[in-house]
């Protein structure tokens, strides 16, 4: 099994794995226990793949210590991802896009990992506090220092990726390489506006939860039990199969399923390569939480889909379809209630759409 090729990260020129590890699950309090963690790791290398996705917020930076340890010897293998903006700690100072945070953020992630740059820094939200230029401004700074070789965003809108690309060049700093969004063949939002401006500015694409979020695992079958996973149970709105806003979503996963068995291949295998067959997309992320998991991963990424395949696919879920807004990765702050329903207010909003 392989990592299913490479590709090129957009307009960097760098070639990657099509599928890129995410260490979500790694570290201590995460699913994967420590060893199972570190034998993913070297799996996944030996396997071919070459990129590692992790955050500072991912088990508050254990996944990225975890990482240290599984990459001793081998980090020059590796192009290595993190991200900045969730909170650290119960100081709600140590989050967000500013300069201030930024700095100290990426100065503990080259701590936590035990190396001297990354090959990617990402910021992992947008921060509507903080103004865009200032944290292009840092990344610009960080770059031109050495500690990161390239910058990019993560589940940014449309308009601030195009944003960012016009800032950048207007002055004179480094531009956005990357961004990183949800796609599976549930969550199709992208294909309307990320994807078409990446390829417009030359965006290398990191797409992550190909399985979206466990919906097209093979579980969620209609007239079947509801599923018990982590996530039902954190966040059971997103996930409760009686709910009527979650019926079209389980029809299509359910439709899904059928046509993978139609063709004699696993559901997993179908969406992977769904996700993978995309030209606009430069690798898929997985999180595997054991190395079983990583390597049906692995032979899903082998996996080729026919035309006639992909048409069907377009039949169940069209183009551009989100069911459920939330798994487009973050409710806008346009679409909160406080900025749909109430005047607005004059001191600045917080992130649950609440005057602070």
């Amino acid at each position: 099994m392989t990592a299913g090729g490479t590709a090129y990260l957009g307009r960097t020129g760098v070639p990657v794995s099509r599928l890129t590890l995410g260490a979500m699950n790694f570290g201590e309090g995460a699913p994967s226990g420590t060893d199972e963690a570190i034998r993913i790791v070297h799996a996944a290398l030996d396997a071919g793949i070459t990129v590692i996705d992790t955050a500072d917020v991912y088990t508050q930076g254990a996944s990225e210590e975890l990482l240290r340890t599984a990459l001793a010897g081998r980090r020059d293998d590796v192009f290595l991802a993190s991200k900045f903006h969730g909170q650290i700690g119960k100081d709600p100072r140590s989050s967000g896009n500013s300069r201030r945070w930024v700095v100290r953020a990426v100065e503990d992630s080259l701590r936590r990992l035990g190396t001297d740059h990354l090959d990617l820094y990402q910021a992992h939200r947008p921060d509507p506090h903080t103004d865009l230029l200032e944290t292009l401004g840092v990344l610009d700074d960080l770059v031109r220092q050495g500690k990161i070789r390239y910058h990019g965003t993560s589940v940014f809108p449309v308009e601030d990726l195009v944003e960012a690309q016009h800032l950048a060049r207007e002055n004179r700093l480094v531009a956005p390489a990357t961004e990183q969004v949800p796609y599976s063949a549930l969550i199709r939002g992208i294909e309307r506006g990320t994807l078409p401006v990446a390829r417009r500015f030359g965006l290398g694409v990191l797409t992550f939860g190909p399985l979206a979020a466990g919906w097209l695992s093979g579980a969620y079958r209609q007239g079947a039990p509801q599923p018990a996973t982590t996530r039902s149970g954190k966040i059971p709105g997103r996930f409760d199969v009686d709910l009527a806003r979650n019926a079209p979503k389980l029809a299509a996963a359910d439709a899904l399923a059928r046509l993978a068995e139609e063709h004699g291949l696993t559901l997993v295998q179908l969406s992977v390569a769904f996700a993978l067959h995309h030209p606009d997309v430069s690798s898929v992320i997985v999180g595997p939480r054991t190395v079983e998991h990583l390597h049906a991963y692995l032979d899903a990424a082998e996996t080729v889909l026919s035309d006639e395949v992909l048409d069907r696919i377009d039949e169940i879920v069209a183009p551009g379809t989100t069911f459920v807004e939330r798994d487009n990765g973050v409710v806008l702050p346009a679409l909160t209630p406080a900025r749909l329903r109430r005047p607005q207010p004059t001191t600045p909003l917080n992130e649950t759409g609440e005057t602070r």
